[in-house]
């Protein structure tokens, strides 16, 4: 296998340079597919800059193409269309809202826009601390549990009104700010 080009350390990268760290990432990961269908670790390398950068800068697309031997145009296809990818940096706390069909027959839109009010952001935005960002997201896959959203790409949340929403927001404001001290 090649050696992927890094820098020395985590800290002092860029999203166009591979720590250390990332490097050997992609190695143990593309060392899961035989040398022709490496481009398969595309997924779980796009995940490893994302865990080091908080998003997947234009840069960090070339990283991965240039690793996986694939156009860059294939790796931004897969970045664009998995919305747990980030192309831009964004707040502490992610709320992807499905507004898909099930969902929006039992509010997901509503939900979305209750969001965005309350937090007083609009939709794919950040709220000025920084601390929430809301966006619309293709279906979660839990259409029974609808309306539903999904933290930080790890946690979903169903049966979204108002009052749940709003405990939700104050909850998790209450731990940013627990953090913070």
């Amino acid at each position: 296998m090649t050696a992927l080009p890094c820098a020395q350390s985590v800290a002092a990268t860029s999203p166009g340079v591979l720590s250390q760290r990332a490097a050997k990432g992609f190695e143990r990961e593309i060392a899961k597919y035989p040398p022709e269908g490496k481009a398969s670790a595309v997924i779980a390398c796009l995940a490893i800059l994302q865990e080091e950068h908080g998003f997947i800068s234009t840069e960090s697309e070339m990283l991965v193409a240039a690793a996986l031997g694939m156009p860059p145009i294939a790796v931004h296809e897969v970045t664009t269309f998995y919305n747990m990818f980030n192309q831009a940096p964004v707040g502490r706390f992610k709320f992807n809202v499905c507004t898909n069909l099930p969902c929006a027959l039992r509010g997901g839109q509503h939900a979305l826009e209750h969001l965005c009010s309350t937090l007083s952001v609009e939709e794919g935005g950040t709220t000025g601390d920084g601390s929430f960002t809301v966006q619309k997201a293709e279906c979660l896959g839990a259409c029974a549990d609808a309306p539903v959203l999904l933290v930080n790409d790890l946690q979903m949340v169903s049966f979204m009104n108002d009052a749940r929403l709003d405990e939700l927001v104050s909850t998790l404001r209450a731990q940013g700010q627990a953090d913070a001290t």
